[in-house]
Parts: C-alpha cells; structure tokens; sequence
C-alpha cells in the first residue's frame, strides 16, 4: 500500500468527544468516524485491523468445531414474544415495526433465532452436538453510548452456540470455547483474564468474562493472589461476618438523633462502628416498593439485587415516593414496616445481634434491635452485598484485590432456558424427547480493537501487536527528491509485497518528520528507513516501534532480516 493513496485522514488534535486513549487514537489515525452518538464508520485502516482480529477468530472457532454461519439483524417479535425477552429486555432493544404495522427488532443477539433453526432442523442425538457461529453487526440503544467502541450502539460481535444433548456435553462445549478465547485474545496481544460472570439479559447460570486489564475498564474485578479465584464486582462473594454474635440480645430503646441522616452521622452521635448499623435502602423494582437491609458499612450490589428481585427495571426511590409509603428519608427502618412493602435482607442481616437502624420517624433511630428476636419482618435474603477490596476469599480466605477491565468477550452456559420455551428437542437413543442444551459465547470484535490499543499505545500513538497491524512494515524513503533513496526504498518494497511481508511505503511529498509522526500514530511494528547511511554505507535502519529499538542492517540483507522479525513477532503471540 502507498500512503499516497491510502484513505486515512489522520488528525493532529485530540477530539474533545474522545476521553480515552482508544477513543481520542483511533478517531486521530483515521480508523473510525463518527456517524452518530453511539454509531461509527470503520474507515480502511481501521476495517483492515478488524479484518485481522475476525479471521483470528475465525481460525479458533473452527479448530474447536464451530461452522460459520451468518443471520439477519432484523428479526420478528414473534420469537422473542416466544421466549419471553420482548416484555422484559428492557429499552435497550431496538423495537421497529415495518410498513404492514408488525413489530420487529434489530438484534442485540441471536439466541432466539438460532434455536429457532436448531428446533426446524435437529431430529436425533446423533446430529449433536453442534456449534454454529456467526460475525455479526448488533444493535442495543444504550442509554449512554461512551468511549467510542467500548460502549456504542451498533457493534460487531462474533457469537457461537453450542448444542448438546446434556449437561455433560455442555460442560464440554463450555471448555473448548474457554480454551478458544484464550488463545484468540493471546493471538491478538492481549492480557485478558478470564473471571466469574454475571449472566445478565442473556440468562442462564454459569458465565465467564473475558477481561482485558485497563484502568479505563468499565469493570471492576476482584481476584485473589493466593489462589485462581477471580470474578467481577457484579457477581463476587464472601461469607457473611455479622457483628455482636454472642452477645446477650438487649431491650430495644428509641434514640433522639437530630439531623442524623448518614451512617457516619449515626455512627458518630451513637459512639459505635458502622457494622454495628443496618441500613434500609428503599428501591423502586419495576414499579413497586422495595425495602433492601444492608448492614452500615456494606454497599447495595444492584446486580445482585436485580437477580434476587427477579425485576428488569431497577432504581432508588426519591424522597417523595418514599413519604407517600409512610415512611422518613433518612431515618427508614424495618421494625413495624408496613406488610405492603416486601423487605429483603443481606446475608449478613439476620444473624447481626443488637443493631442499630432507623426508627421509622424524624431524628430518631433505635438500637439493640434483633432480627432473631422478630423485631422485624425479613421476606426475602440473599447475597446484595458489593464485594471491596481486602474482603476475604471465598475459596481461601486471603484479602482480596481489584483490578479494572474492559470486557472483550463473555462465554454462558444457557442450559434448556431458551430450547424449552422455544421447544427445540430431540429424540434420544431410547426414542424419548429431550430439550436441547445450549451455551452462547459472545466476542466483542470492536471492543477487542479498542482494548488492545489501550493496553498498546504511548504518547506518539498506536502500538500493534504483530498479529493485527494494518501493516506490519513501512518502508521510509527521507527524501523523496532523491532518486537513489527513493529506487531503493520501491525495490525494498516490492520484494517485502513479493515474499508476503505485508508493507507499506511513505511516498509522500512530506518532511521527514511528517512521516515518522503518521508511522507513529498509525503504529506499524516495524519502520524501515532509507537515508543518507544507506548511500554513504549501504546501510538501512529497522526501528521496532514496541521498543524504539533500532538496527542497522545492510540493504541487501533488510527483506530476510524485516521477514524473520514478523515471522518471530507472530510466534511469540501464538505461544
């Protein structure tokens, strides 16, 4: 490719929308253009980069078994009225309806219609299992489309499912596409971890997050250095500590606290540790009152609650919502709570002894308060805590860490949640019918590119792993006007396209320096530069734009030296 023709208008200020590295990078080096809040173009160089991170993944689905397929974006309402997601998904789904007034969608995913198919063409166990996959352009209408391809409305997605005759077989399906992701994102220079997962609108039980390690991830991961633990805030436990077990349950007392409306407040006038509080958070959970027990110093994990509640919309109630329900802002509490008003309990609540919490009223809380004693109602308890930083691990109780992550891909075990409602089924060795049991594995194709640039970029620009630059060598003539450099650096060229080496040359009419700013940006493993050494010498220079390291190579020698550089960079990734 010769920059002189390449379609890449680079820009040499950072965007004002962008406000991470990939963001403001890849509108910079020209790889995507804004169309929309939430919607891009992928412009050559950044398709070409795509391109590559695709048919790595097409590589390691097909050695596990998978079959490309590919399916259309607009899907009837019809299924998933079949399966239940058309009420509940959410606003997230991308409702239209067509001129004839029937509803549609644009898909966010492809369960549906993929075992729509399955139950249309499998008959017998002896077709299963099966593992079709598609690469595939979604549509989800977020409420806040951000950081460029990290959280955007259209994205392109590779998603597989695995078909199995039980549990078993899905256990194996489940391991193959785990081992698969490991190597796509290892091939594409990633530092990924893999960490327990919420299953969120997908469903199901048993899921795996693919992590890529940023700062900038918009999730946080807590994991252990003692063992292989690992799991993200959403989903990750402990075993309960409540406070005051033993002690002798003393008589409830009502207390005057004036303007004390915060735990720390409370804490402070009481002359106790916030553990020793309960607090009672009032959430709206699709439409209804919820009263949710937390100990003090313990944060709400809506996630948890969502999946405790079984609800689909989820937020806390404004102050005027909770006076029409009987209750004070900042002093609520569950003793004489009204039986309309469902209350669920963290873990830790029910076994807590002589607690504090609010009293119902104005400027008032009570103390030495019970559960054990039924000083109150607990409909509901469940796990609702959020998990931080030095809580112990659940498996062998070493102090947990964090750690940030941008999620690049997700693997599910759905089990029969969407063969059953939708009845794919097949007849067993004994002649019996059986549902089908499913797993789904999802790649974020867009995402995966903004990830490796934000764990591969310094400030000149792009950093590529040898696997996925656009191109892996760009050949630099310094003077264009010197036609001795400039037959070189095209001989040099030609023989890099002749052997495969996939190569670039800067036949620009620009100022050295031009050159190595775009090259930088645009972020080519490798640079290889035709200057006065070369006529004074018969020398060239390899820079390794990773490192900055930087060789000199006789010119003769450059093609085998540039090949075995790619090659070794290639390898390295496979591992």
């Amino acid at each position: 490719m010769r920059m002189s023709q390449l379609y890449s208008a680079t820009l040499r200020e950072v965007p004002a929308e962008a406000e991470i590295a990939s963001h403001q990078l890849m509108l910079r080096a020209g790889l995507i253009r804004k169309v929309a809040m939430g919607i891009y173009s992928f412009m050559p160089v950044g398709w070409r980069v795509m391109k590559k991170i695709m048919q790595i993944i097409r590589e390691e689905m097909d050695a596990k078994g998978g079959q490309e397929m590919f399916m259309p974006t607009v899907q009837p309402a019809e299924l998933w009225q079949e399966s239940g997601r058309w009420q509940v998904y959410g606003k997230e789904l991308w409702r239209v309806k067509d001129r004839h007034d029937r509803d549609f969608l644009l898909a966010p995913t492809h369960e549906e219609l993929i075992t729509a198919h399955i139950r249309s063409d499998v008959r017998s166990y002896k077709q299963l299992p099966m593992m079709p996959y598609q690469i595939q352009t979604k549509f989800r209408d977020e409420r806040r489309p951000r950081f460029g391809l990290m959280r955007g409305r259209e994205f392109v997605m590779k998603d597989l499912y695995s078909f199995d005759r039980d549990e078993a077989g899905l256990e194996i399906s489940y391991q193959k596409m785990h081992d698969a992701y490991t190597k796509v994102f290892n091939r594409c220079g990633l530092h990924c971890r893999p960490v327990v997962a919420d299953s969120g609108a997908i469903g199901g039980s048993g899921s795996h997050e693919f992590m890529a390690l940023s700062e900038v991830g918009e999730s946080q991961i807590l994991f252990c250095h003692q063992c292989d633990y690992a799991a993200t805030d959403e989903i990750a436990a402990v075993d309960p500590c409540p406070t005051g077990v033993g002690e002798a349950m003393a008589e409830m007392e009502k207390v005057h606290t004036p303007d004390c409306k915060s735990v720390e407040a409370v804490a402070a006038l009481l002359d106790v540790p916030a553990d020793r509080l309960v607090k009672t958070m009032c959430y709206m959970a699709d439409g209804k009152l919820v009263a949710v027990l937390i100990r003090g110093d313990r944060q709400v994990n809506e996630v948890k609650l969502t999946n405790a509640l079984g609800c689909v919309e989820l937020f806390l109630a404004d102050d005027e919502t909770v006076r029409l329900h009987g209750m004070e802002p900042g002093y609520c509490g569950p003793v004489g709570l009204s039986r309309d008003i469902p209350v669920i309990a963290d873990r830790e609540v029910p076994l807590m002894v002589n607690h504090a919490c609010g009293a119902g009223e104005k400027d008032h809380h009570l103390i030495n308060v019970n559960p054990q004693r039924n000083d109150y109602r607990i409909d509901t308890v469940a796990d609702i805590a959020l998990v931080e930083k030095g809580a112990a691990c659940p498996v062998c109780g070493a102090p947990l860490d964090t750690a940030r992550g941008i999620e690049v891909g997700q693997i599910f075990k759905l089990h029969t949640k969407y063969s059953e409602k939708l009845g794919a089924r097949y007849l067993d060795e004994n002649g019996k019918e059986q549902d089908i049991v499913m797993g789904c594995y999802g790649i974020g194709v867009g995402r995966t590119m903004a990830a490796i640039i934000e764990q591969n970029h310094d400030e000149h620009g792009i950093i590529w792993p040898m696997s996925v630059a656009p191109w892996q060598v760009e050949v630099v003539p310094v003077n264009d006007k010197d036609e001795f450099l400039v037959e070189r650096a095209e001989a040099l060229y030609q023989d890099l396209q002749d052997r495969g080496v996939e190569t670039v040359i800067d036949d620009r009419k620009e100022r050295p320096g031009v050159k190595f700013n775009d090259g930088d940006l645009l972020g080519f493993p490798l640079r290889v530069v035709i200057g006065k050494k070369c006529r004074e010498t018969g020398m060239a220079e390899i820079k390794v734009r990773a490192t900055g390291e930087v060789k000199e190579v006789a010119l003769d020698e450059v093609t085998a030296t540039v090949q075995d550089m790619v090659d070794e960079g290639l390898q390295a990734l496979r591992g």
